[in-house]
């Protein structure tokens, strides 16, 4: 196996990390929303089928499912902020393939490039958690977690208002210009990531579940045009299947796997991830029901008549509401913990939808359910980064978010087909066009309370923080986090790095490494010297320290897996270094 770490401390992190990193994820949601307002004239603009215009849709979601724990996976290992800027990059490259063509053919080849940028979320937050002090970290990734939902509910309204008044390309061309912004910032403001995982990139896993991925979403996205029972449908659900199960079987048996399947499986990953995708769902039901509840004219009897551009501002505070929410969570989960908050949140949802089921007849109403729902999705999307970086090595923080990121993809497009599946089967056709109805409004009311039914379901049943946890979050300095973690910390190793004549050294890098050979966590020595690390499992491990100025220092030890600490000094040899 390949290590690749390095010990050169990031460049400081200034203020303007968090909005940056933010403002990337809100540029990814304004590519993700940016045709929404002329999805219905697609066919037209392109000169296709209804039918094959889906596919400019349907690429994005697949690339974009695709990109993310890989692009996750090779920030880890490459740098966080590389991929970032590379994500970006292939964004801004798809925009202007897209902006200068209306041929189907080329718009599926820009679209799909735009997917890659799916992966600037967990980039973000794994870079967030790489740099920032405890103290800032819990708001910070909530606002870039939300960010997704914060950059769709804005862009809805503006991209609205470019499509009636200019030319649809101006909104790929806005895309890009958002793009190249992003990626200014980033270069300026954003430090490179110092962590890295210790291992070598898994080709054939990233070939294994990007085929798994596109024949299990594909006749998710397809399956109403192709049908639900048809001999396409089934065999490549039945195909997606057998590709995942070999691809799994795979991954268990390398030493480097794309995704580790066995901390995917721990308690605190795995419903963690299955509730994200019952949040992915619920959000989605919202952005498909209130523009067009919005938008059908009043003598239907039950639509309200409003413009394309009003209808996007009155559900444009479902975006601004969960930016509102980041700093509320941050002080929720310090007090009470991530596992608490996503039950919150949850609970808001269901009774957002649930109220909504009698809040359809007049605009107002429609903004009530959208700050209802946006609190709530808040809290929840919030939740979720700190509940995967609470259960992994901070070596794999890019792939599991990635992953998690995913599983809300995931959710949103099963919400997209079956919301779309149920207001066309209850739709009435009026002059040859199909309308949906009321019935098919609530129906989806109905379906997304359910689905954050069972997401609470799967909440419960996440295991507790650990008071090592809570420490970190409530600690009021960087220098605080690492004091109150050498004294509490349980379940790990603990202890101070030394020079050769005894006294402490300051932002040592102390890393963990497993019988396996993997990077199982890691740290920097405070002020005095002191340091704490928590291990997974029991086993033996060898702890490595370095620091600029002094020899390397690999020492071995074993941990019984019980709720303590072990002490374990560390003496680093006399002599100098150079980095990398």
């Amino acid at each position: 196996m390949t290590h690749t770490t390095t010990d050169q401390p990031a460049r400081a992190a200034s203020g303007a990390v968090v909005p940056v990193l933010a403002f990337a994820g809100i540029v990814v949601a304004v590519m993700q929303t940016l045709l929404v307002p002329v999805i219905k004239d697609l066919p037209q603009l392109l000169a296709t089928a209804p039918s094959d215009a889906t596919w400019v849709l349907t690429s994005t979601l697949l690339s974009g499912a695709v990109a993310t724990p890989i692009m996750g996976r090779l920030g880890d290992l490459f740098g966080k902020r590389r991929m970032l800027i590379a994500s970006l990059s292939i964004m801004v490259a798809g925009a202007l393939v897209s902006a200068l063509t209306s041929q189907l053919l080329l718009m599926i080849v820009g679209r799909t490039l735009q997917g890659f940028a799916m992966g600037a979320i967990p980039l973000g937050i794994g870079l967030m958690r790489d740099m920032l002090p405890r103290e800032k970290l819990g708001s910070a990734m909530a606002l870039m977690s939300s960010s997704i939902g914060v950059g769709g509910g804005l862009a809805l309204p503006l991209a609205a208002l470019i499509a009636q008044h200019a030319d649809w390309h101006a909104l790929f061309y806005g895309a890009a210009g958002l793009g190249v912004l992003s990626i200014v910032l980033t270069l300026l403001v954003v430090p490179e990531s110092p962590m890295r995982a210790e291992g070598t990139f898994d080709v054939l896993g990233a070939i294994g579940l990007s085929a798994g991925l596109v024949l299990f979403l594909l006749p998710i996205t397809k399956g109403s045009d192709w049908g639900w029972t048809s001999a396409t449908t089934l065999g490549l659900f039945a195909a997606a299947a057998a590709v995942l199960l070999l691809w799994g079987v795979m991954e268990l048996r390398l030493k480097a796997p794309l995704v580790d399947l066995r901390t995917t499986a721990r308690p605190a990953v795995l419903f963690t991830n299955l509730a994200s995708i019952m949040v992915g769902v619920s959000f989605y039901v919202v952005s498909l029901v209130l523009p067009q509840l919005l938008q059908l004219p009043k003598a239907t009897g039950y639509g309200l008549g409003q413009s394309m551009v009003t209808a996007g501002l009155l559900v444009a505070p479902l975006g601004l509401t969960m930016m509102f929410t980041a700093p509320v969570y941050a002080r929720l989960s310090a007090k009470y913990g991530p596992k608490i908050t996503l039950i919150l949140g949850m609970l808001i949802i269901a009774i957002g939808y649930g109220a909504g089921l009698g809040l359809m007849s007049a605009a107002w109403q429609s903004l009530v359910i959208a700050v209802v729902l946006g609190a709530g999705i808040g809290l929840a999307y919030s939740s979720l980064p700190a509940l995967i970086i609470g259960a992994v090595p901070a070596s794999e923080t890019g792939a599991a978010n990635g992953l998690n990121t995913l599983m809300r993809s995931i959710g949103t497009s099963v919400s997209s087909a079956v919301i779309g599946m149920v207001l066309a089967n209850t739709a009435h056709t009026v002059g040859g066009v199909a309308v949906p109805t009321m019935h098919g409004f609530r129906l989806s009311f109905v379906i997304a309370t359910g689905a954050v039914a069972v997401g609470l379901l799967m909440a419960f049943f996440l295991p507790g923080r650990r008071p090592a946890v809570a420490t970190q979050l409530r600690a009021s300095s960087e220098e605080d986090a690492h004091l109150a973690r050498a004294e509490q910390v349980l379940r790990g190793f603990r202890g101070r790095v030394l020079a050769a004549d005894g006294a402490p050294v300051a932002r040592a890098k102390v890393t963990l490494i497993d019988q396996r050979g993997r990077q199982a966590g890691a740290t920097l020595s405070s002020e005095d010297g002191s340091y704490a690390l928590v291990v997974p499992a029991r086993g033996a491990y060898v702890l490595a320290a370095r620091a600029s100025g002094h020899g390397p220092l690999a020492s071995s030890a074993t941990h019984a897996g019980d709720d303590r600490a072990v002490d374990v000094d560390l003496a680093l040899p006399a002599g100098v270094v150079s980095a990398g």
